[in-house]
């Protein structure tokens, strides 16, 4: 049975999974796809067509932007962003407001078993491999390998991501 708290705004159009629980002040916009068993904690954005597989947490405060895919068993921690535009504009280079015609947006994946830290930034165009580790607060910058851990800003490789088997 899912849990869907009072104060979540769940589009209609978006597709759940059995046993999936969303908390307080979360946004599930249009064409979101949610797998089985997920918790989805408090003031979580999920953008227009972000998937989501089976058993994954995703932490307070985290955010994830559209063309995302987050596997199965995936943990994404407080505050992390998976953002999808390298060049963010407000307006045109003649000052007219842009419109969602005007920029390229970029995918994410993120591979079965990974951990996103708290406070991570992963840029457009990035693959997380599958059971790897990115450290709180790392700025990912490109791709991450299977079963790797990185850190820091620009993140960089720091060995074998713990539990990794």
């Amino acid at each position: 049975m899912s849990h869907i708290h009072e104060t979540a705004i769940v589009s209609s159009d978006a597709t759940l999974g059995e046993g999936v629980s969303i908390w307080h002040h979360t946004v599930v916009r249009e064409n979101v796809k949610i797998g089985d068993n997920c918790v989805i904690g408090g003031n979580v954005y999920l953008d227009e067509g972000v998937v989501i597989g089976n058993n994954v947490k995703i932490q307070n405060n985290a955010c994830i932007y559209r063309k995302a895919v987050i596997e199965d068993g995936v943990f994404i921690g407080p505050g992390a962003m998976i953002i999808n535009d390298k060049v963010p504009r407000a307006v045109t280079p003649d000052g007219k407001l842009k419109d969602a015609s005007e920029w390229e947006c970029g995918t994410v994946t993120v591979k079965r078993g990974a951990a996103i830290g708290a406070g991570s930034i992963i840029l457009p165009d990035i693959t997380i491999g599958e059971r790897a580790m990115v450290g709180a607060g790392a700025v990912v910058t490109k791709d991450v390998a299977d079963k790797m851990l990185v850190v820091g800003n620009p993140a960089k490789e720091h060995g074998n991501a713990p539990d990794a088997s």
